[in-house]
């Protein structure tokens, strides 16, 4: 098993000093940069748009991780492009034309995501994982940070690492919603790839020593 990349997640961040923050995760061995967008419409909640991701962009050095938690994502792939995503993972929910949505956002350039809501059934994805880089398997309801984490979502994560194998694809499974030191062993040891932690890491008196613990209780620290 190898060692599980962390994604501390900016929305558990203090906005009024996120250059300080990202810097601080960044020295301390963090590996991406999870921006959760949502709109308060497909998600109960309202953060960000590209304007707050070209900025992170600008003072950042990791790859930008971004989540839109949007209804009609396909309307906003360019500006996301344009404000320098790596990543831009989309919601299975969300979008009519997965396919045509995932082929576009690999077009310009970048890592294509699909993320599924804890209720939606991971044999949704047999049609389309070979064509996605990266499957976020949702652990609690998308919407607001410090949620409690789904104990079924273990099993959904080792279903989709289960059909990556049977497909010959090369997705990545990354994990999102609470995730802290005592949940991300097990979703390592299911087969996650990544895990995107946000008070785990950003609500921690010391962020670095943060990321640090959960790495060790991922069990797969190098």
């Amino acid at each position: 098993m190898s060692a599980i990349q962390i994604a501390p997640s900016i929305i558990a961040a203090d906005f009024l000093h996120l250059a300080d923050a990202i810097a601080t995760v960044e020295a301390g061995g963090a590996d991406l940069l999870h921006l959760d967008v949502m709109d308060g419409q497909f998600v109960p909640n309202i953060t960000f748009g590209p304007l707050v991701v070209e900025a992170v962009k600008r003072h950042a050095r990791l790859p930008l991780d971004v989540h839109l938690m949007i209804a009609d994502p396909d309307r906003y792939v360019g500006a996301f492009v344009k404000a320098g995503a790596d990543t831009l993972t989309v919601h299975l929910e969300a979008v009519t034309h997965l396919h045509r949505t995932i082929t576009h956002i690999r077009s310009q350039g970048l890592r294509a995501g699909v993320a599924l809501n804890p209720s939606t059934p991971v044999s949704l994805l047999e049609e389309i994982i070979e064509e996605v880089d990266v499957v976020l398997v949702m652990s609690v309801n998308p919407g607001f940070s410090g949620q409690t984490f789904i104990r079924r979502s273990e099993s959904k994560v080792a279903a989709v690492r289960g059909l990556i194998a049977r497909r010959g694809a090369r997705a990545q499974i990354e994990v999102d919603g609470g995730i802290d030191p005592e949940t991300i062993g097990g979703m390592a040891r299911a087969g996650a790839d990544i895990a995107v932690a946000g008070v785990a890491v950003f609500g921690q008196a010391d962020p670095a020593a943060a990321i640090q613990r959960l790495r060790a209780a991922a069990g797969t620290a190098p």
